[in-house]
């Protein structure tokens, strides 16, 4: 009888459970000539582009591509802020002048280091009135525009933190390795369903393996091959370690992205390598690939 209940319960669950997908707008990285848009993905609930994770060169187009629309949008998340995950966010916030949106777009993103600013710092150099690079666009930091955009930095920790929990939508962050650079991974969970995006990062912390676990999807960066050695090891994580990361974390999907010429028809030696660890769902991201979350 109670594993009737049980079952009749999770059948209602189910019934009420949102629809999660998430969508690699871009797969590539910073070089041209991949034919791919940059770093860039936006999770769709019911139907509704929710939340962007990136947002580097090309995104714009991919965005109007998939037909997601910026009225939808609740949140922006930053991983680091180099051009390539960055570049069109000017784009899309100068379209949205030509929507139907009025409520606020909250950004998050990491903390300053040697070469980068904080997050609200690179967004107030590119948007504020009078010092921005785009300063007539400034009204979308001072409250004049239709929205506001409502940045928030998210300081150093190798410790995971809740940076967001409204209407069903619970995010965490921890800080990953990127060289120099100040990074970001997170795991959104809805309905008790979670996607982690691993960001650019080389696995030095250890830290994406504690806030990806029992992820139904990682969205882990193969910026780099097997062998890889120096400035682009200190960057990135090799395939062994993105698979020693998956196994750790016991994810049930795993989609490799910011794929790179340097990996590019490396596929086969890439898997072989994620394979000495992990035994799940392996999947090599297009631009505009799309997974349910399940």
């Amino acid at each position: 009888m109670k594993k009737l209940i049980l079952v009749f319960l999770f059948l209602i669950a189910s019934a009420f459970a949102s629809d999660i997908k998430v969508q690699v707008l871009g797969s590539g990285g910073p070089e041209l000539n991949d034919n791919r848009a940059s770093s860039a993905y936006i999770i769709w609930v019911d139907n509704k582009s929710k939340i962007l994770v990136d947002f580097g060169g090309g995104a714009a187009l991919r965005f109007e591509e998939v037909k997601a629309k910026i009225e939808d949008l609740d949140i922006i998340l930053l991983t680091h802020l180099h051009i390539d995950h960055t570049a069109d966010l000017p784009a899309l916030l100068k379209a949205s002048f030509f929507s139907n949106r009025f409520k606020d777009i909250e950004i998050y993103g990491p903390d300053k280091g040697l070469f980068v600013p904080d997050t609200k710092t690179f967004i107030n150099r590119l948007f504020e009135n009078k010092k921005g690079a785009w300063e007539y666009m400034g009204d979308f930091l001072d409250g004049n525009a239709q929205f506001k955009l409502q940045t928030t930095v998210i300081p150093f920790s190798k410790e995971i933190k809740t940076i967001y929990d409204k209407n069903n939508i619970k995010i965490k962050a921890i800080s990953v390795n990127h060289g120099p650079i100040p990074a970001t991974a997170y795991k959104v969970s809805i309905d008790g369903k979670s996607i982690t995006f691993s960001g650019d990062m080389s696995g030095k912390y250890s830290t994406l393996e504690k806030l990806a676990v029992n992820s139904n999807i990682l969205i882990a960066h193969n910026a780099v091959p097997k062998g890889a050695q120096g400035v682009a090891k200190n960057l990135h994580m090799t395939p062994d370690i993105i698979g020693y990361i998956a196994k750790e974390a016991k994810v049930k999907n795993l989609v490799l992205s910011h794929r790179m010429l340097r990996t590019l028809g490396k596929e086969d030696i890439t898997k072989k390598e994620i394979r000495k660890y992990y035994e799940g769902k392996i999947n090599f991201a297009e631009d505009k690939s799309i997974y349910l979350v399940q």
